[in-house]
């Protein structure tokens, strides 16, 4: 229940909102946040997907959405079934096939009095394809199955301004819309105490092949925050939970062999593969050895997802969730979460 305010490596001392604490070593794993790449406005009404509170606030927003449109004139109609997600990664590509999917075989029952034949889903990409970082196989399958589902893929373009009600594009044309998903990149979580040297244009700290933070011998990183050069990785590792875990594992080892005097190994990320779900039945797999799509991946998808999950009791219950959502193609999940507003009483 503390913030880092900075840190001072030469007296080995972290400074924090409830006081300061000495260390031997200190590891930093403070992850990222969202990249807005400077732009304060679109940072003040985007929505953004980083925190189950995040994603409860996107809940929020879309179904609140649809409840005004039902007695909107037609011009706030407008603006309010136009979704825009910005970011044509696994996030954005995954989001858009669930709007996409709750639009055909959900909303239409909710909300009978509104045309979703209106209702647009925009993907907005920078580069020149969904999944970029994927393999050729996953880019094409993942576009042509967004396509088919309705969503309209706008790429080699960026969101220049959003005030809220209209997204201005870098080709000049312009989208009104409520609603804006800000999905188009991460930096790192930092706080003072890390010379500016040492860190990234996105916000990354240089270390080591053993996590180290360059030229400093008690200051590690490991996770989405660390940079590190190795001869696979010449432009930094994949920021995914994978290369995190396994550079803690590492390190950790690492610590206690330097404790023993004994050397420590050099790390080295062991890509097994990548996915990313675009709807029911539809996924893409890439393997170091081979890729593949459709419905077999949506399943090992599934698998894999359902294997992380901690507790035998907890993969059983989510197990039955999707298989009813499976069935049924549909959700109880209708709630609007929102804080009480301040009421003036005079006190």
């Amino acid at each position: 229940m503390a913030e880092v305010l900075k840190i001072d490596d030469p007296h080995k001392r972290v400074f924090t909102t409830i006081g300061e604490f000495e260390y031997d070593y200190l590891v930093i794993a403070t992850g990222c946040k969202t990249n807005f790449f400077g732009n304060d406005e679109i940072a003040q009404y985007a929505m953004t997907l980083k925190t189950t509170y995040d994603a409860i606030t996107i809940r929020n927003r879309i179904v609140a959405s649809f409840e005004e449109a039902v007695s909107a004139t037609a011009e706030e109609r407008e603006l309010l079934l136009n979704l825009v997600i910005v970011g044509a990664g696994p996030t954005g590509v995954e989001l858009a096939g669930a709007f996409a999917e709750i639009k055909s075989h959900i909303l239409p029952k909710d909300y009978p009095g509104i045309d979703f034949s209106k209702f647009n889903i925009f993907l907005i990409e920078g580069s020149k394809n969904t999944l970029n970082s994927m393999s050729e196989n996953a880019r094409e399958a993942s576009k042509r199955y967004l396509e088919r589902m309705g969503v309209k893929i706008i790429t080699e373009v960026f969101v220049k301004q959003y005030d809220g009600k209209m997204a201005t594009l870098s080709t000049g044309e312009t989208i009104r819309t409520k609603n804006l998903i800000w999905a188009a990149g991460v930096t790192g979580n930092l706080f003072p105490g890390i010379p500016e040297d040492l860190i990234t244009p996105a916000n990354r700290i240089k270390v080591s092949r053993t996590n180290q933070v360059v030229n400093f011998s008690s200051l590690f990183a490991v996770g989405d925050i660390a940079y590190m050069e190795t001869p696979k990785y010449l432009r930094g590792h994949p920021q995914l939970a994978n290369v995190a875990i396994n550079q803690a594992k590492l390190l950790a080892r690492n610590l206690r062999a330097r404790e023993l005097g004994k050397p420590e190994v050099e790390f080295e990320y062991v890509d097994r593969g990548s996915m990313a779900t675009i709807g029911k039945n539809k996924a893409v797999v890439d393997l170091p050895s081979f890729h593949f799509k459709g419905y077999f991946a949506w399943l090992v998808w599934m698998f894999l997802h359902l294997m992380f999950i901690l507790s035998v009791r907890n993969k059983l219950i989510i197990f039955i969730n999707w298989a009813w959502n499976y069935i049924t193609r549909d959700t109880s999940l209708r709630l609007i979460l929102t804080p009480p507003e301040k009421r003036n009483n005079g006190s």
